[in-house]
């Protein structure tokens, strides 16, 4: 039971993860949270539904589609959005505003076009388990765990191992002094937007797989927001950290307690990071960020 629950816990913590590191991205950037990043994951779930039941698309293209229309939705609103704010000079409060905007706007558009109901995937996998010594473990929860993880490593890849990924830590210690040094901040802030729309979107559609899709689902970035604090905002391995940790706790709060008492916990453990390590786990200045 015990490792049955850890896996699952691990398995929902990765989809945090893969929201969490967007936020994270974002904010060691631009210093504000994109509220609207759950709503992404939301945008890309419907698109592969849209895909996959009503335009007939093998699920795995109609995936592939969700996770493309999550980083374009994400380019879009850093574009027409959140750049012209920036250049308009005004404080960082006012992204975060514009951000809460637009995650009601996803929101309501959602409910118009698919009328609030309930969706799911025409494609699922079955419904089965694998035991693993004593424990029988969901194939889903498996599937769900590999894919993160192979998406995660790329992603720590990217940004410890690439020009793209030390052109984001320049930004995000200095941008001016990166764009005196050649680094094209605008280009490069445009592309964490993309990346981090399409590992939205990655979410969305896991997110559906394991449960349904509906218009609030983009909710779940509250979760991901949630675990980038309890790692440190600003900070990937942060977030990943804060992601399965809060993932774990969550579901076995719900195996061994009450699921009604899941989102108190979550909430607690925020609170009581805040009073003891305001700046997270691992330790990233938060201090006078929006």
């Amino acid at each position: 039971m015990f490792l049955q629950q850890l896996v699952t816990g691990i398995s929902v913590g990765g989809i945090y993860a893969l929201l969490a590191t967007g936020y994270s991205l974002i904010y060691s950037l631009l210093d504000f949270s994109n509220w609207a990043h759950g709503e992404f994951a939301m945008v890309s779930a419907y698109i592969a539904i849209v895909l996959s039941s009503f335009m007939g698309m093998p699920f795995v293209l109609a995936a592939v589609g969700g996770m493309a229309g999550g980083a374009l939705v994400s380019f879009l609103c850093e574009r027409f959005a959140y750049r012209r704010i920036r250049r308009n000079g005004a404080p960082n409060m006012f992204l975060m505003i514009a951000a809460m905007g637009l995650s009601n706007v996803f929101q309501q558009a959602a409910n118009l076009i698919f009328s609030g109901q309930y969706r799911s995937y025409p494609f699922k996998l079955p419904v089965s388990t694998i035991k693993v010594a004593s424990a029988y473990i969901g194939v889903l929860d498996l599937v769900s765990l590999a894919i993160t993880a192979v998406i995660i490593t790329i992603l720590v890849y990217l940004i410890n191992k690439t020009q793209f990924g030390l052109n984001v830590r320049a930004i995000a210690c200095n941008a001016h002094a990166a764009k005196v040094l050649g680094v094209k901040v605008d280009r490069c802030i445009a592309t964490v937007f993309v990346l981090a729309g399409a590992l939205a979107g990655v979410a969305g559609v896991l997110y559906g797989m394991k449960y349904n899709v509906f218009p609030t689902m983009g909710n779940v970035g509250l979760k991901a927001f949630i675990a980038s604090v309890i790692g440190g905002l600003g900070s990937v391995p942060g977030a990943i950290v804060g992601a399965i940790i809060l993932g774990v706790i969550e579901t076995f709060v719900s195996a061994f307690i009450s699921s009604s008492l899941r989102d108190f916990f979550s909430f607690a453990l925020l609170i009581v990071l805040l009073l003891v390590k305001p700046s997270g786990l691992f330790g990233v200045d938060v201090q006078d960020k929006a």
